[in-house]
């Protein structure tokens, strides 16, 4: 496709410029991307960085998929030779767009069709709301979130879309809409696309947008804050970044450890193979008092809280799978109580990340 057949820029713009789009727009653009998609996946290529602004629109105001920089070709792809495609020993490194990657690649897991699965999910949530389903103030936090797959839906969202993006952004990456043994099928038939019509679907009317070219807003949503734009990730060289990754706390990205490891100050307290998956810096609070602590969830599983200045273990929460002998109760969006068998520890979370611990501790639990 050439860049100067998509006179109408790209659909980021489209979403900036008006906010958010109505379902039945949102049903059209995702129709199509659905169609392009199956199609890119039915030659075998992985595209890995789906997403409103690799999104164009053509003078007609149709869909067109463009950037194919991070394309993954499978072994039985019909594509041969294609510039610049991962090379297997990429396979399981971080590219993409902080915002619109899927748990499983945080986790180092091969690349798969449900990579741009996933990211089609995110891509009709931002479509019906304006911003992605992730947002926070930094890419550490949109991972967290992203672990924890805390999405959170607009009341003004039908059911179908709800259930839509739910099963387009399992957990699993095998039991996504699209990704199992029915393939598409599974996608074309729900609900959400009553209407469409998959054997003429490029040939429908498209909605009548505002479709011209220019600067994304000044003041769009996802465009003013950077750790929330979705662009590359980037390196200090300005380099697009595609290895393993780790979120300093600034939110900028580098390419000095896995994101496991979120800062070296804390690979400390883990062991060989031990990973994080929940970190937050958290107040314990006391009777009289509260201290600053670093509150540390691990895949082993492991849960414990810091001195962030002494770098010493203040505590280790012991773990049980067992709602009964470890529990979360979240009193508001910053106040939780972790609770087991001998005691009751009171937590406050500045950022109002209550509910992530809650699900990641939970999701740990079950398993």
């Amino acid at each position: 496709m050439a860049l100067e057949s998509c006179e109408g820029g790209e659909l980021f713009d489209q979403i900036t410029r008006k906010g958010r789009l109505s379902e039945d727009e949102a049903r059209f653009y995702t129709a199509e991307l659905v169609d392009a998609l199956e199609y890119i996946h039915g030659m075998g290529l992985i595209h890995r960085d789906i997403k409103p602004e690799n999104l164009l629109l053509t003078k007609d105001g149709h869909l067109k998929v463009a950037d194919f920089g991070s394309v993954k070709p499978l072994q039985d792809s019909r594509i041969t030779v294609l510039p610049n495609a991962a090379s297997d020993d990429k396979a399981c490194t971080f590219v993409g767009t902080a915002a619109y990657v899927p748990p499983e690649v945080l986790n180092s897991s091969p690349a798969t069709f449900g990579n741009d699965i996933w990211a089609l999910g995110c891509t009709l949530y931002q479509m019906l709301s304006g911003t992605s389903p992730f947002k926070d103030s930094s890419e550490w936090l949109i991972f967290q979130r992203i672990i924890a797959r805390d999405i959170r839906f607009p009341n003004y969202f039908s059911e179908e879309a709800r259930d839509l993006i739910d099963r387009l952004m399992d957990i699993d990456p095998s039991r996504r809409a699209g990704a199992g043994p029915d393939g598409y099928a599974a996608v074309k038939s729900h609900p959400f696309f009553k209407g469409v019509d998959w054997s003429n679907v490029r040939a429908e009317t498209p909605p009548k947008l505002a479709l011209k070219t220019g600067a994304h807003s000044s003041d769009g949503d996802d465009h003013s804050d950077s750790s929330q734009n979705p662009t590359h990730l980037q390196n200090g060289s300005g380099r697009q970044i595609d290895g393993p990754l780790s979120a300093e706390s600034s939110g900028h990205i580098t390419r000095l450890a896995s994101i496991d490891s979120f800062d070296s100050k804390w690979q400390q307290f883990l062991e060989p193979g031990e990973s994080v998956l929940m970190i937050s810096m958290v107040k314990k609070l006391q009777k009289l008092s509260s201290k600053k602590v670093q509150l540390i969830l691990t895949n082993k599983p492991k849960l414990i809280y810091v001195n962030p200045s002494k770098l010493v273990v203040k505590g280790n929460i012991i773990w049980s799978d067992n709602s009964s002998d470890l529990s979360v109760q979240v009193t508001s969006p910053s106040h939780f109580k972790i609770c087991t068998a001998k005691k009751v520890l009171s937590f406050d979370d500045v950022k109002q990340r209550a509910w992530q611990w809650k699900k990641a501790i939970e999701g740990l639990q079950n398993q």
